[in-house]
């Protein structure tokens, strides 16, 4: 059990029981271990130590943790860390594993990052439907509070951290940070203008953290075993393991914990068991369905945020979605589209209005009723919807796949154009 806590930290305690890692097993694998070194620690030292494993955010953004906990103000005011559940991106589903299975490992990380930037409350906000997560992660707050790693003077440290469970009210607009923290303060879902930035006006204008569940789970494994063994985890210059998922057309779909840096064919080929029989990779969104294609040409990447990068997609949330060559690119767009639309939070003109429109369009293409003129017209969409154009990054990522598979897959748009108005083209 030590071999492989050390090489998969985040998931070796649930792979080796039937059912929800208690209290009592996972203190017998090392839980709260790394609390207790924190609580002998100073902040700054905590910080630094996250600094050094090279922990980046696992909810998609990949922003470096230790810089976004060394933002909150040193001020003696009411601070807030808040843990982001609301795992609603599609073919993403890495979250609800450790909230279901081994929910300790997010309360330990939680209570890490409250000592880290001198917050006394926090608050997991969790997606509506994930019921049976809710149960599990409210049972574990209980069994910790009972047992003195929660509440009031920790351990007999004199620091204290108490912790909530909230449900969301459930909308995708509710995983960007500020339409959260507008969400659980009882508002309206919608984003917030930045500057200024939750790590200095957040919850109830106070100083708040928000962290990716996976990114705080990874948090408790560096404190008690360090970060050079964190960073020799991984097989690039990014610290750590990576929960990677794979969904589609595949023999084995499913999730795993790998190296950071794992490629993109080891982990579809090996892991997933490869495309099922006749089907034939044509291309993949590589971290959820907010981001860019990627073709079978680039499967020897490495999967970190890095590399992800610079071929002109994102990591993401590291969970692929696979498009074979059976599948209805238009189909898939469309429905991506379609769900993006629903989701928007309705509060600026281009995302509001230029989503159903996009979905529309999509939808005559897939009718074959599509028109040449509709390919410029999805081409402007991505211009027009492209960041720094709406309020928030919702409109811009639902515009990713759209705008790689012109890119890469013009053919299947032209092949949808309706007969007579090729001829009429021509």
């Amino acid at each position: 059990m030590s071999d492989a806590l050390n090489q998969r930290p985040l998931t070796a305690r649930l792979l080796a029981t039937d059912g929800v890692v208690t209290l009592d097993r996972y203190r017998e694998a090392g839980g709260y271990e790394g609390l207790r070194a924190a609580l002998a620690m100073s902040p700054e030292a905590i910080i630094a130590s996250v600094r050094e494993a090279g922990l980046r955010g696992r909810g998609g953004g990949g922003f470096p943790t230790a810089v976004k906990w060394s933002l909150v103000p040193d001020t003696p005011v009411q601070k807030y860390v808040i843990a982001n559940g609301d795992e609603m991106e599609p073919g993403t589903f890495k979250d609800r594993l450790l909230l279901e299975r081994d929910p300790h490992q997010l309360i330990e990380g939680m209570a890490i990052a409250a000592r880290a930037i001198g917050a006394s409350v926090g608050y997991v906000f969790l997606r509506a439907e994930y019921f049976e997560a809710a149960r599990q992660v409210s049972a574990a707050i209980a069994d910790a509070q009972a047992a003195g790693w929660l509440g009031d003077d920790l351990q007999g440290s004199g620091f204290s951290f108490h912790l909530h469970l909230h449900t969301s009210a459930g909308r995708y607009i509710c995983g960007e940070e500020t339409a959260l923290i507008s969400s659980l303060e009882g508002g309206r879902a919608i984003p917030r203008a930045k500057p200024p930035f939750p790590a200095v006006a957040g919850l109830f204008g106070k100083p708040t953290v928000v962290n990716n569940i996976e990114t705080l789970c990874n948090v408790p494994h560096i404190l008690r075993l360090g970060a050079d063994w964190y960073r020799g985890l991984s097989r690039t210059d990014e610290g750590g393991t990576k929960l990677y998922g794979v969904s589609g057309k595949v023999r084995r779909p499913g999730c795993w914990e790998l190296p950071m840096g794992t490629t993109a064919r080891e982990i579809i080929e090996t892991h997933a068991g490869g495309m099922r029989d006749g089907l034939k990779l044509r291309g993949f969104l590589p971290g959820g369905a907010s981001t860019d294609f990627l073709t079978d040409a680039q499967l020897d990447l490495p999967m970190d945020y890095t590399h992800i990068a610079k071929s002109g997609s994102r990591l993401g949330t590291g969970t692929m979605i696979l498009l074979d060559d059976r599948t209805s690119l238009l189909g898939m767009l469309r429905n991506l589209e379609t769900f993006f639309a629903r989701e928007s939070c309705g509060w600026c003109t281009p995302c509001r209005d230029g989503l159903p429109w996009t979905a529309k369009l999509l939808g005559e293409l897939e009718a074959g009723r599509g028109r040449p003129e509709d390919l410029e017209l999805l081409a402007r969409q991505t211009r027009l919807l492209a960041p720094g154009r709406t309020f928030c990054a919702h409109a811009p990522g639902a515009m990713e796949p759209l705008q790689s598979a012109l890119k890469h897959f013009r053919e299947d748009f032209e092949r949808a154009l309706a007969p007579a108005a090729i001829g009429e083209a021509a």
